[in-house]
């Protein structure tokens, strides 16, 4: 996780980042620590920027991102930094842009502190009574003058940069004027719904492989249902063929069977009477094709063995009456 801080000078940005480096274990990167120390140790940095910083000033752009560039390659800072007071201005968040983009980094969040700057001066003038009270030292840009002087730059060349991340969707302003611990839980807050907007993205990742192999088994579950298909309507259609085939044969044996002469009344009767059960076999017949027909067509398996089963009551009907008509026949051919 990488993070800015921005806010007047005295905002409180010290305090929250030393909060954020114990709950998150992220290293806190500032400018001004990283200054003084450069002071202290006499750097040539430090030399240069000396003057600058008992004024009030601001440290020239150069300075300051050549100190970020060397502390951000360091090994404690490969887990995530928090900067405190830099950027200060626009061309130093480009530099920054620039920066990150280069080594492959993003920002996930720049946390704005605001404050009133009137108590702001109240409270840095109570602090520096209380020091002097306990015979601190106190620092010489630590002062309401000093102070004051910083204010007014912030102003003219740090504010913009709240418009600067504001565009790019990255700003979350918070009142720096609550008290500490308001102000922890509610940058706590922000960076939850930053960590929580990459949580997704991950489920959907982990998820995809799931989907794909739901996806798989279902493609290879196709083909198997297409055969099954496909073996039904072989089965239906044999079953229906061999229905049609047995009525053909039924139709058959009717139409060879001999008819009795029309020449004597009563014999002539009797031989329609024998006749009837033909034409019943023949429509018996029609049916049984139609269901045949209609039974190889369908897909529905109910449908399929209802017409298997009418087509072998069929023949069983049409095998009964063929006897019964041959018996007919039989007793005609004896009066004769």
């Amino acid at each position: 996780m990488r993070l800015i801080l921005l806010g007047p000078p005295g905002a409180g940005k010290g305090t929250q980042a030393q909060r954020l480096v114990q709950k998150y274990g992220l290293v806190q990167l500032s400018t001004g620590d990283m200054l003084r120390a450069a002071v202290a140790a006499e750097t040539p940095i430090g030399l240069r920027a000396k003057d600058i910083m008992a004024s009030g000033g601001l440290v020239p752009d150069e300075v300051v991102v050549g100190i970020i560039a060397d502390r951000i390659e360091q090994p404690d800072a490969k887990n995530g930094f928090i900067l405190d007071g830099f950027p200060r201005t626009v061309p130093q968040a480009e530099a920054l842009d620039q920066l990150l983009k280069d080594k492959r980094l993003n920002l996930d969040a720049v946390i704005e502190l605001r404050v009133n700057e009137s108590a702001l001066l109240r409270r840095v003038e109570t602090r520096v009574a209380e020091m002097r009270a306990r015979g601190e030292d106190v620092r010489a840009d630590d002062t309401p003058e000093v102070l004051s002087k910083r204010l007014s730059s912030y102003r003219s060349q740090t504010e913009p940069l709240v418009h600067y991340y504001a565009d790019r969707r990255k700003l979350a302003t918070i009142d720096g004027m609550m008290p500490i611990e308001d102000v922890t839980a509610e940058i706590g807050r922000v960076l939850e719904a930053v960590v929580g907007a990459d949580k997704p993205a991950a489920s959907a990742k982990r998820a995809s492989p799931t989907r794909a192999r739901r996806t798989t088994k279902t493609a290879k579950a196709g083909p198997a249902k297409k055969k099954a298909g496909k073996s039904a309507a072989k089965s239906g259609s044999t079953r229906g063929t061999k229905a049609r085939k047995a009525a053909k044969a039924g139709s058959r044996a009717s139409a060879k069977s001999p008819r009795a002469p029309s020449k004597a009344a009563g014999k002539g009767k009797k031989a329609g009477s024998a006749a009837k059960p033909a034409k019943k076999v023949k429509s018996a017949a029609k049916r049984t094709k139609k269901a045949a027909t209609a039974t190889g067509k369908g897909a529905g398996k109910a449908a399929k063995r209802a017409a298997a089963t009418k087509s072998r009551r069929t023949v069983k009907v049409a095998k009964k009456t063929m006897k019964r008509k041959a018996k007919a026949v039989k007793r005609l051919t004896k009066r004769r």
